[in-house]
């Protein structure tokens, strides 16, 4: 019964999430009341806990860790700066004469907003609030227009800079150092945030074309719910640039620092977040009011990643003590189809548990346990971890608790009923799962990139 515990514990964690409790207290208040009910029957040593401010001590001199609040502060000024406004206003200019026109302006603006936000619930409000209304009176399908928009906004998940492969990346490079000392590795090789981010733009790209393919399949082969291309509408050039230039540009300076090799992700962050600064000022859209505002929203999400994080080390910590690493890498083991099987099996459960927790649940709780035993099998770590960013991905999307689909829900009009978000998200989903296939049956797609930048 003992090995068993901390399987329990798992549970329980899980159970009070899905009871509303908050993430940080569920791990941390799990991993105290195991500790403690252990120790008073002799089965838990209470020195094992001595070792937790070691590791909060790592946590706050880890650099790495640094970009979190930066990327945030990034995407929070961009999103006040009102640059998805301009971008959607030009885009749906020069795409009107397309049929669905709109929808691919949707998933292009998407795109550029994943690359210089990263921040899902910013983007489809934005998207919602702007497009949407738009969309419905242009006659698009409901189910077309909510799911376009709900799936373009979580693409600030995989396509970088994005503040999931910046916590994703934190995770395995650990993960990978515990993998290769348990092959006997002591000089252990290393994954970096920056590794990841290369990684992720090829698949991130290639989810792009697959959305637009599907947009395009859907509006020329069901007329009836597509909207007629309308009258060529005349955009002049220097307005056009004018939206697309600052995202642009910031991606390239971001992005192109790490690519170049020039800078760190977190000084790239550092460069992000001035940038942001530099583009509200540029449109007259920074005030006292308005930073102070940024800052507060800034502060707010980076303390609540740090609780989680917190509280995920010290459930990590009770949970191998009791053995749990241990238990999972053996059932891993045992699983029939090999390591193939075991990477079938986890990713079937990020996929279920991403129907009732949140990424950041799932990166901290699932990925610390898993990680290390896939690597560990033979598992590139660079292509490991951006199929699990993939799969995190559809756990925005994924009924009942995708969180994208709360967030559109809260802006869009009242005559949209729900089941047509939930029905427009699905071909998404799908889409996502086949990117999935994809990266396994070929696994270049991911590790190609990294291989050309780092030799």
């Amino acid at each position: 019964m003992l090995e068993f515990i901390p399987l329990i514990m798992f549970g329980i964690v899980c159970l009070l999430l899905l009871a509303g409790y908050p993430v940080a207290f569920s791990l941390a208040g799990t991993a105290l009341l195991f500790a403690f009910a252990g120790s008073a029957f002799n089965v838990f040593e209470p020195a094992m806990l001595g070792a937790f401010p070691s590791r909060l001590y790592g946590t706050m001199t880890n650099v790495t860790l640094i970009a979190v609040p930066l990327f945030i502060f990034m995407g929070v000024m961009l999103e006040k700066s009102r640059l998805a406004e301009d971008l959607l206003e030009n885009m749906s200019a020069a795409f009107g004469n397309i049929r669905g026109g709109l929808a691919y302006s949707v998933v292009i603006v998407g795109m550029l907003l994943a690359a210089s936000t990263g921040i899902v619930g910013a983007t489809v409000v934005t998207m919602g609030l702007i497009s949407l209304p738009t969309m419905l009176k242009q006659k698009y399908n409901p189910s077309l227009a909510t799911g376009t928009i709900c799936a373009t906004g979580t693409l600030g998940q995989i396509i970088p800079p994005s503040i999931a492969l910046v916590l994703l990346g934190d995770i395995l490079a650990s993960a990978y150092q515990q993998a290769q000392l348990r092959q006997g590795i002591f000089n252990p090789k290393a994954v970096s945030v920056g590794d990841l981010f290369v990684g992720a733009l090829v698949p991130g790209l290639i989810l792009v074309a697959l959305y637009l393919l599907y947009v395009f399949i859907y509006c020329n082969t069901r007329p009836a719910d597509s909207v007629q291309p309308s009258a060529p509408q005349s955009v002049p050039v220097l307005q056009l640039l004018g939206g697309l230039l600052p995202p642009v540009l910031l991606i390239i300076f971001v992005l192109g620092s790490i690519l170049a090799g020039a800078a760190t992700p977190t000084e790239a962050a550092g460069v992000g977040a001035l940038g942001a600064l530099l583009i509200a000022l540029a449109k007259r859209q920074l005030s006292i009011a308005k930073l102070t505002e940024v800052v507060r929203s800034t502060l707010n999400i980076t303390a609540m990643v740090f609780m989680i994080l917190i509280g995920a080390a010290l459930f990590s910590l009770v949970f191998r003590a009791y053995g749990g690493d241990e238990l999972v890498h053996q059932l891993f083991v045992d699983m029939p189809g090999g390591r193939y099987g075991a990477l079938f099996v986890v990713m079937l459960t990020i996929f279920f548990l991403g129907f009732i927790l949140d990424f950041i649940e799932i990166t901290f709780v699932v990925v610390p346990i898993v990680a290390p035993i896939l690597m560990t099998l033979g598992f590139d770590p660079i292509w490991l971890g951006i199929m699990i960013a993939v799969n995190l991905q559809t756990s925005f999307l994924t009924p009942p608790f995708g969180f994208a689909l709360f967030y559109l829900r809260g802006v869009a009009p009242s005559h949209i009923p729900t089941s047509a978000i939930y029905r427009g998200v699905v071909p998404f989903i799908g889409i996502q799962l086949l990117l999935l296939i994809l990266l396994t049956l070929w696994p270049e797609i991911v590790t190609w990139l990294p291989q050309k930048v780092y030799n």
